[in-house]
């Protein structure tokens, strides 16, 4: 295996929670495939709490420590999309959204103040979280005739393929979930099969 294709995330959202100073601070996890998920959860976040004052967040995709972004929604710069990003760098977790919803209390906590408040409440989440390993993927759809069907099940059962989707007729479908590791010795084994079409889905 030339490259790691598991990552570490959670399997379901979570939920943390930190007071200080009479300041609620809500935090929420959510496993993540894109962006537009990100976006939908935060915006289900703004109907639940219209009246927080902040709603920052930061969320990681991929493995690759460029592939973030994060906001402080109003609070001083560095103070808590950082502190939440940070603290899922080191849990070491990704494809994942964490959300901290801060209702104030009347009292500034300052600049340390804030960075725990918004580190504690995302520790929080994630510690309420089952943390597990999944494997980078892509989704491909083959196309085959009824007299391949043998040699395409063969390579999809040794590879321990998760089967998706299935058609079997006279003309055949099959959509498979292969590991990106995996995704070369797929191509080669399914190239060798006369008659098999094979189509990248995302």
């Amino acid at each position: 295996m030339l490259f790691d294709d598991t990552y570490r995330t959670i399997a379901e959202p979570a939920e943390g929670f930190f007071k200080d100073k009479g300041s609620k601070f809500f935090s929420y996890a959510y496993p993540l495939h894109n962006e537009s998920e990100a976006k939908a959860c935060l915006a289900a976040l703004y109907e639940l709490h219209p009246k927080a004052v902040h709603h920052c967040y930061a969320y990681r995709l991929g493995t690759d420590r460029m592939s973030y972004r994060m906001s402080d929604d109003g609070e001083p710069a560095g103070t808590a999309g950082r502190p939440i990003l940070n603290m899922l760098y080191s849990k070491d977790v990704t494809n994942l959204l964490v959300v901290v919803v801060r209702y104030f209390g009347g009292t500034l906590l300052g600049v340390p103040g804030l960075i725990n408040a918004y580190k504690t409440a995302t520790e929080e989440a994630l510690n309420a979280a089952e943390i597990i390993v999944r494997h980078f993927s892509s989704t491909y759809q083959l196309h085959f005739g009824y007299l391949q069907m043998n040699d395409v099940m063969r390579i999809v059962k040794e590879m321990e393929l998760p089967v998706l989707a299935q058609a079997f007729e006279m003309e055949c479908s099959l959509t498979v979930e292969v590991r990106s590791s995996l995704i070369e010795p797929f191509m080669t084994r399914t190239g060798k099969v006369e008659g098999v079409n094979v189509q990248l889905l995302g």
